[in-house]
């Protein structure tokens, strides 16, 4: 089997010189490997050090063949379906020839099956009868991904590395992906969070600063492991614990010991029994036994809470880190949404609906359909954030939030702090601060800026935001809220959303995340009809 890339301790740093991970060892051949770790862990310029080996790294890389980087997000520099393709100049070419102003030399290197196989690529993806010429600033996320996936096809490297390519995706265009990846011919290596297309993987790797975990089969495999290790983990732990419990217990018999002791020299000294130098003599060897004692019980007691630091930390590395949403006491069949016969009209754009959704109490309501169906238009129009042309929306209560795949009801350039008072304006600071904390943003994390936030601590964020009014929100509405978050904070909103009292509105192609948060109905929008031009 040829080896499309070789990593021989292979290591990455980010530009301020902190570690991203180290000691990764892969030999990359025909078959597929799922990248997952926390965001910000290397994933992507792990791809991106495999897709141009001369970029900085640690370790060797070795690459045979050529390779295709496909990023979450087109070049900018991008105007129409040709540029993203690469296929502008020998489309440009071919035209010349045809117009009959081609020179000689157009002759010698025109394509003339490009046009073919540049339809073939297309139909592949799902972009039958898209054209060349066409603007890419019109195309939806999952389309441009599309896009990206089709120069692939075009081009046929050795090694394909995709970053997070099902994004945006719907149904359709994750089945795409799922296919496209069973059938390479050559090596794939992923990036992604979703953990349908991880269940495919030949092997999965973790990347962390601590250590690189390479597991052979798919996302269920890798669970598996993980919880074997946060067993063997939980089991350090419980020793660290006795251990700390055992020195501290051995620290306070020894002073109990030596009390005993000195009371009994002190008696000694009053009633004169030994003449005065013993005495002296006793005490000052009682002395210094007592400080190697003392220096003992200090050197291990200092062993043992750092062992009991290491094993919380990789407890707290391993598991997903838990919070809680307020209660909202919502009583089970009372009705906080009534949408009858929603309909919504764009300029130039096919007619969204009639929607109709029903819930009750503790509901949790999914809106499915391809990309472009309208599903968040129809969020917008229940948060008043957009007007529905005909049809009724009515709730309990207050209008909800809406976190959306973005978390945009944060301003990046405000404290966590000035967006709580922004979106709460009566919270007073203290019970700000408190709600903070009960969010795991304790003392001056209350100071930091939004946009220097994490995926995960974003999340946080914003559903401390949401949640620090009173009463709590009894409808929260989501719209494609995993799209950017990574695995263990996908698991840690999953956890809080299991357990909140209230309802949820939400629009997510992640299956596995719809089963763990307890969707029950779900409304299917059909597909829009393509209006292009």
């Amino acid at each position: 089997m040829p080896a499309f890339a070789m990593l021989d301790d292979v290591s990455l740093s980010r530009p301020d010189g902190v570690l991203l991970f180290s000691g990764l060892s892969l030999v990359v051949g025909k078959g597929s490997t799922g990248l997952i770790g926390r965001n910000g862990c290397g994933k992507s310029s792990l791809l991106r050090v495999l897709a141009d080996p001369k970029l900085r790294h640690g370790g060797h890389i070795t690459r045979n063949g050529t390779a295709s980087l496909v990023r979450q997000s087109l070049d900018p520099a991008h105007e129409i379906v040709a540029d993203a393709l690469g296929v502008a100049a020998p489309l440009a070419t071919l035209a010349r020839l045809v117009a009959g102003a081609g020179t000689a030399e157009d002759a010698a290197r025109a394509d003339w099956l490009i046009e073919n196989r540049l339809d073939q690529a297309l139909s592949q993806v799902g972009l039958t009868g898209l054209r060349s010429d066409h603007p890419i600033k019109e195309l939806s996320g999952g389309e441009r991904m599309r896009l990206m996936l089709a120069r692939v096809l075009l081009h046929r490297p050795d090694l394909l590395l995709l970053d997070e390519p099902t994004n945006n995706m719907d149904a359709q265009g994750r089945s795409i992906v799922h296919e496209m990846i069973a059938n390479f011919r050559g090596g794939v290596v992923v990036a992604s969070h979703d953990r349908d297309l991880l269940e495919r993987m030949g092997r999965i790797v973790e990347l962390t600063a601590q250590s690189v975990h390479v597991t052979g089969g798919g996302w269920t495999a890798h669970a598996e492991a993980r919880e074997q290790r946060v067993a063997r983990a939980k089991e350090k732990l419980d020793r660290a614990e006795a251990q700390v419990a055992q020195v501290a217990e051995a620290a306070r018999n020894r002073a109990e010991k030596q009390a005993r002791r000195d009371a009994r020299g002190r008696r000694g000294r009053r009633s004169g029994g030994a003449p005065k130098i013993i005495l002296d003599r006793r005490k000052e060897h009682a002395e210094g036994t007592v400080g190697k004692g003392r220096r003992l019980a200090e050197r291990q007691g200092a062993e043992a809470q750092e062992a009991l630091t290491i094993a919380r930390s990789e407890i707290e590395r391993l598991r997903p880190m838990s919070f809680s949403l307020p209660r909202t006491g919502l009583p089970a069949g009372r009705e906080v949404l009534s949408v009858k016969c929603l309909t919504i009209r764009h300029p130039g754009r096919p007619i969204i609906g009639p929607v109709s959704i029903s819930i009750a109490g503790p509901e949790r309501v999914a809106i499915s359909g391809p990309n472009g169906s309208g599903k968040t238009s129809i969020l917008r129009a229940i948060a008043a954030t957009e007007a529905g042309d005909k049809g009724t929306v009515t709730l309990s209560g207050a209008t909800p939030p809406v976190l959306d795949q973005h978390l945009s009801l944060l301003c990046d350039d405000q404290t966590l702090l000035e967006n709580m008072q922004r979106l709460q304006p009566s919270l007073s600071r203290n019970l700000a601060h408190a709600t903070l904390a009960r969010f795991a943003f304790r003392n001056t994390d209350a100071d930091r800026i939004a946009g220097s936030l994490s995926g995960g601590e974003r999340l946080r964020a914003a559903l401390c935001c949401v949640f620090s009014g009173d009463p709590p929100p009894e409808l929260l509405i989501l719209d494609e809220p995993t799209n950017h978050l990574d695995l263990t904070t996908i698991e840690e909103l999953e956890v809080a959303l299991a357990a909140y009292d209230g309802a949820v509105l939400v629009v997510s192609h992640d299956i596995t995340f719809l089963d763990r948060i307890g969707v029950g109905p779900r409304v299917v929008l059909p597909p829009v009809s393509d209006q292009r031009p």
